[in-house]
């Protein structure tokens, strides 16, 4: 058999994942394709702009191009599942890994020992994902226990909404069931209009003050916009629960 054939025949080693993990590099298209398949919105831009906001730190070859271990990637999968299942702002994500950076276990995370945001393993990772994929009408009913006449009733009024498919959102599930509590005290889908009226209020304020950046039309400028939007709106959630709180506590006083 000659040399060349003998390499050809040869299987090529796996991917290291012990004490040589953090020496293996990707390139930031292999970052995609390694996370795209749980975090199917991530971009180039976005993994960009999470450097851009110091949330991972790349090397870079000589000429320039960015090299990402096996480290940087679960890093990455950590900060993304902490955003999209923990509705985090990235100002917050920010603090929480920097609390890791210093050794220390922030209480938002689930129980562990402290780890080094460098260290954190496919399994910690899989603690704060597991989102419900999306479901049908059918679905839908079994999981919320609500009536036809209630989801025809909550689509009227835009309270929830079925995908170009057909197919509805862990955000509709969350919606229906909250829908249901609030009918044990005789609020009615019809009383909740004003609350899709102010959810319109706030997402015109968000697109208002995203319309100077939203005209640039490169992608990193559409990964800013995105992201900004995001956290605009984590910090209406927060005044919002704020003003309701207060009120609320008033009813313990009175």
């Amino acid at each position: 058999m000659s040399a060349s054939a003998a390499s050809k025949s040869k299987p090529k080693p796996a991917p290291p994942s012990t004490e040589r993990a953090a020496k293996y590099v990707f390139t930031i298209s292999e970052v995609l394709r390694e996370l795209q398949n749980e975090f199917p919105d991530l971009t180039a831009s976005k993994l960009r702009f999470l450097e851009e906001r110091d949330l991972v730190e790349p090397a870079r070859t000589a000429s320039g191009y960015r090299k990402y271990c096996a480290s940087d990637v679960e890093r990455l999968r950590f900060i993304l599942a902490l955003q999209r299942d923990r509705y985090m702002p990235l100002d917050v994500i920010k603090q929480t890994m920097d609390v890791i950076d210093s050794g220390e276990t922030p209480e938002e995370l689930p129980q562990a020992p402290p780890v080094g945001p460098r260290e954190v393993t496919d399994e910690m990772a899989a603690q704060i994902t597991g989102r419900i994929r999306p479901m049908c009408r059918k679905e839908l009913r079994a999981h919320s226990g609500a009536t036809r006449g209630m989801l025809d009733t909550l689509e009227k009024f835009r309270i929830i909404q079925a995908d170009g498919e057909g197919n509805y959102s862990h955000h509709d599930l969350k919606a229906v069931k909250a829908v249901r509590v609030l009918a044990r005290y005789g609020l009615e889908p019809k009383h909740l209009v004003n609350i899709r009226r102010s959810a319109d209020n706030e997402l015109d304020l968000i697109a208002r003050a995203m319309a100077p950046h939203a005209a640039r039309k490169d992608t990193a400028a559409r990964a800013r916009v995105a992201e900004s939007s995001k956290e605009m709106l984590q910090c209406l959630k927060d005044l919002r629960a704020s003003i309701m709180d207060t009120s609320v506590e008033q009813l313990d006083k009175n």
